[in-house]
């Protein structure tokens, strides 16, 4: 397989966007959304609460509550804060989908409702970008039951993912595999000993295999992160002991360098949550123990390392108005705050951020904003961006392909692209559209 670098894959695209898009001087924080503002509003999303960008360039995610039925929404926001609820969840379709949405190669967005369809033990659902949704899949408990996060799509096509409860073992969750047409396999049923209650999303490592955590369970049980084969082979990764952190209600990021990164929302040496390294080897350090006061303090979302090479995340609790905040960290543990929420503007900040192609940092609270009376004195949340001046580039939305597959490419800015290369060697192309196109991995390819 070949893992192509962006930087060396797309210079000519990323040239052009350079020279089309002005660079802000200065970081800022702007609310683009207060939900719960309009008829029909998705309100107060909470973890996990995926925010995935689409071919068109928009951001696609979920709300657990609001819409016309009030068990939660599927939304599509423009990077200028245009949002439109795409649909309403029924109960038969599913209800409070709190995972968020993971972008599919086809194009269609796949997510998870923890409650409603035919049994009430909650779905697996695709939808479209224009807002039909088919349900691929009806849990039953013994298959798994109350699904927190999304699936995400593995590099075999199949989508994998986690419920919080079910399976064999009945209450502790599991690991599934289903396919795009709905044909789903329990590749895992969680014990007390292995972990138990996994709500983050998954991530694949280079390796191939699976990543993610449970919140209890595990020797101590404070929780785990564990490793699974595509194959459904489950190996306890690390075991969580309070002193580098307990209850893991984020996912998993792979760095640039190889070591798996996370936080924490419980533990280490205040008991407020910790930022942590993994190696692939399974060997933890503690990059920062977060601490009562002023700064951030209890994370609930995960980390997005930014193509300025720093991590960025947000809060649960902390800051100067105790709202939340919004830092950034890099990999020896040196954190800034770089802002506080203050009801206002939002609070309680729980789902991971996303850079999009922008640049540009998105993310949403579960609280707070103007829409007051919609959800009483604390509001219904906000979407909001945090603009660090980092300039424009370009994603993958499969970052590896044998030689003739099709890799998609999201980004901006592509109209009049003379030139795509793997590697140097040059490639075979389609424009889509500004913000969307494809190129063949060409013969001769290699890693980049």
């Amino acid at each position: 397989m070949d893992y192509p670098k962006t930087h060396t894959l797309f210079a000519v695209a990323v040239l052009l966007l350079t020279v089309a898009t002005a660079t802000p001087s200065h970081a800022q924080f702007s609310v683009l959304h207060n939900f719960g503002t309009k008829s029909g509003d998705g309100t107060n999303p909470s973890y996990s609460g995926i925010v995935a960008q689409g071919r068109d360039g928009n951001m696609y995610s979920t709300t657990g509550n609001g819409g016309t039925f009030n068990l939660g929404t599927v939304f599509k926001i423009t990077p200028a804060g245009t949002l439109t609820v795409i649909y309403n969840f029924d109960g038969p379709h599913g209800s409070e989908p709190y995972g968020g949405l993971t972008l599919g190669t086809d194009g269609n967005f796949y997510g998870t409702a923890f409650g409603g369809g035919k049994f009430g033990y909650g779905t697996v659902f695709q939808i479209t970008p224009g807002g039909t949704v088919t349900v691929l899949h009806n849990f039953a408990s013994t298959d798994g039951s109350n699904p927190h996060a999304p699936p995400i799509q593995g590099t075999d096509g199949n989508f994998y993912g986690t419920t919080q409860t079910g399976g064999t073992n009945v209450y502790y969750g599991t690991v599934y595999k289903i396919t795009p047409s709905g044909t789903i396999t329990t590749l895992y049923s969680f014990d007390v000993t292995h972990g138990y209650y996994p709500v983050a999303p998954l991530v694949q490592g280079t390796d191939g295999n699976f990543y993610g955590t449970t919140i209890h369970g595990g020797a101590s049980n404070e929780g785990i992160v564990f490793r699974i084969t595509p194959s459904g082979k489950l190996t306890v990764f690390y075991t969580f002991d309070v002193t580098h952190g307990d209850q893991p209600y984020s996912p998993l990021i792979q760095g640039n360098d190889g070591n798996f990164y996370g936080t924490i929302t419980g533990g280490g040496s205040t008991g407020l949550g910790t930022v942590f390294k993994l190696t692939p080897t399974g060997k933890i350090t503690v990059l920062f123990n977060f601490a009562a006061g002023a700064g951030p303090s209890v994370p609930y979302a995960g980390l997005v390392q930014a193509t300025d090479g720093f991590f960025y995340g947000n809060t649960f609790q902390g800051g100067t108005k105790s709202d939340g905040a919004v830092f950034r960290i890099n990999a020896n543990g040196q954190l800034s705050s770089l802002h506080d929420f203050d009801a206002t503007t939002g609070a309680i900040p729980e789902v991971t951020l996303l850079q999009h192609t922008n640049g540009i940092l998105y993310g949403d609270t579960v609280q707070g904003g103007t829409s007051i009376p919609a959800c009483g004195n604390l509001g219904c949340g906000v979407f909001y961006r945090w603009n660090a001046g980092l300039k424009p580039f370009v994603s993958l939305v499969s970052t590896s392909g044998k030689i003739g597959k099709i890799i998609e490419i999201l980004g901006q800015g592509f109209t009049g692209t003379t030139g795509v290369s793997f590697n140097g060697v040059a490639a075979t192309f389609k424009v889509v559209s500004a913000t969307y196109m494809t190129a063949v991995v060409p013969t001769g390819a290699t890693t980049g």
